[in-house]
């Protein structure tokens, strides 16, 4: 089953990952929230919307922004609404 881990710590796991442009979406019932905390940042997709940001804080180490969710996706992005897509480190398991 896919997952998603950060310093051997499984953030998402999830038989139903979607890969949209290179980075897999896990679906949002399936993140282990209590790891992340909201980031600040905010971007803009030209085709997909905003995006919102989570930090990660896990004992001794710490990333900023790396994991993603578009929570109002432009009608041709609807497959990530409701899903959570990582990077910046997150390694993507099978």
């Amino acid at each position: 089953m896919p997952k998603a881990v950060w310093h051997g710590q499984v953030i998402a796991q999830s038989d139903d990952v979607l890969v949209v442009d290179g980075y897999a979406y896990f679906p949002k019932r399936d993140v282990n929230w209590h790891l992340l905390e909201e980031s600040p940042h905010r971007s803009v997709c030209s085709w997909k919307g905003e995006a919102r940001y989570y930090s990660i804080r896990l004992h001794e180490s710490a990333a900023t922004d790396v994991a993603w969710e578009y929570t109002d996706p432009k009608p041709a992005a609807a497959m990530v609404g409701d899903r959570v897509g990582f990077w910046r480190g997150v390694e993507i398991e099978q």
